[in-house]
């Protein structure tokens, strides 16, 4: 308990965090609501898992006392409502049903665990330098088409501590989304539909691939696919491997021929990397020298690069307004690792394996070289957390609050010009 003492003391960027959610609605504005921070969700997670929902509070400094008195394992973040929630039930007795969400940002959540049937070197919650780039390709494909094909500009990716990535899209338009609005977006980014009962997980219907899905084989897949996933996993090197590949081909010819010809080669001195490479480019050329022949191989080989490496979101997250999620800047209970916010420009670098854990944090506390003060920028810049703290806070706290500043002036502006409409007659 100690450890979640030092962290909720000395580590927590309350006021960062605390800026985030009110948007720009910090009483400084004659158009700010003052009281939209305060309909924000929070739940808890304590010792023993008592998990405490509902929770709400009036400012920055109320979060911080909730905090230190509770020491939660695990703060998620839920929607903002149309009311108090932590006064749900009085208005519940009131007769008005008035309690419901009104604002959340658009989450994502995509998980390691997910990739189990295409990754040899983890599996489960375990992760390493060889499977991570699955995630790192995610990013990349979710962040561009967040951004060219929807326009959102306020997005922060966050390391889940353990597995995998959250992405919170913050744009005023993204958190004013209806749940059957979300559903679309979520349905948008759907190509992986197979569970592991289906031999053929994702079907590429159509003559062409659609745009964004053209894009992100182009720029990301395809290299991916034959680079850096060959290299890692090797998923052709033996007999187990690629039969499962083999199954994704519908024409049971080309199954039989490919078969027979890599059972039956020479034991080769080529590494299995080498080996992999070789059968994949000649399950290549089999197919497109056949695929005139059967329309239904006319997408097998793009198929299969995106059933092993297209992002695989867990779309009921991104679904409901109501979804609660993991705050950045937590740690993970099992590893100690802290909730970082990755750099989707720069998410080739990093290594989840390297990620500061409370125990170096506190070691850095106890020798004395720090005050670790986090909203000191001076310190913690040089702290192990430091780096984190300061992207979060320019890269992506400071663009926001400024968009969020000229929304909430351009709606003030709009409200007084609507009210001298209304008395000029």
């Amino acid at each position: 308990m100690l450890i979640h003492k030092i962290f909720a003391g000395k580590l927590f960027p309350y006021t960062d965090i605390h800026k985030w959610l009110s948007y720009g609605h910090d009483g400084k504005h004659p158009g700010c609501d003052e009281f939209y921070f305060g309909r924000r969700e929070f739940s808890f997670t304590l010792e023993n898992d008592v998990y405490l929902r509902y929770k709400s509070f009036k400012n920055a400094s109320a979060m911080e006392d909730a905090i230190k008195v509770n020491f939660p394992y695990k703060i998620d973040i839920g929607a903002v409502y149309s009311v108090d929630p932590d006064k749900r039930h009085a208005y519940a007795q009131s007769g008005t049903n008035v309690f419901t969400p009104v604002e959340r940002e658009l989450v994502f959540d995509i998980d390691i665990t997910d990739y189990d049937d295409v990754r040899y070197c983890c599996s489960g919650a375990d992760v390493c330098s060889k499977c991570w780039p699955l995630m790192t390709v995610a990013i990349k494909v979710i962040d561009t088409s967040l951004r060219e094909d929807f326009g959102f500009k306020h997005i922060l990716w966050v390391f889940s501590g353990r597995r995998g990535v959250h992405c919170w899209v913050c744009d005023v338009k993204a958190r004013r989304l209806t749940n059957e609005q979300r559903s679309a977006v979520a349905e948008y980014f759907r190509v992986y539909k197979g569970n592991e009962n289906n031999a053929r997980k994702v079907a590429l219907m159509g003559h062409s691939l659609h745009p964004f899905l053209a894009r992100s084989y182009v720029d990301f897949l395809k290299d991916f696919f034959e680079g850096e996933l060959q290299a890692n996993q090797s998923i052709f090197s033996s007999k187990e491997k690629y039969e499962k590949i083999l199954e994704m081909i519908s024409d049971e010819d080309i199954q039989l021929e490919l078969r027979e010809k890599w059972e039956n080669a020479a034991r080769s001195s080529l590494s299995e990397e080498a080996t992999s490479l070789a059968r994949w480019e000649q399950l290549k050329n089999t197919l497109y020298s056949k695929k005139q022949k059967a329309p239904s191989l006319r997408m097998c080989v793009e198929e299969i690069v995106f059933t092993f490496t297209y992002p695989r979101i867990d779309l009921e997250v991104s679904k409901q307004m109501n979804h609660l999620l993991k705050a950045p800047f937590c740690v993970h209970p099992k590893t100690g690792r802290v909730c970082v916010p990755i750099d989707p420009k720069k998410c080739d670098e990093f290594d989840p394996l390297a990620v500061p854990t409370l125990s170096q944090l506190i070691e850095e506390i106890n020798s004395g070289g720090l005050k670790m003060d986090v909203d000191d920028d001076d310190e913690s810049e040089r702290s192990l957390l430091g780096k984190s703290v300061s992207f979060f806070r320019s890269s992506f706290l400071e663009p926001l609050l400024k968009s969020c500043k000229e929304d909430i002036e351009s709606s003030h502006k709009s409200n007084i010009d609507k009210s001298k409409d209304s008395f000029s007659w």
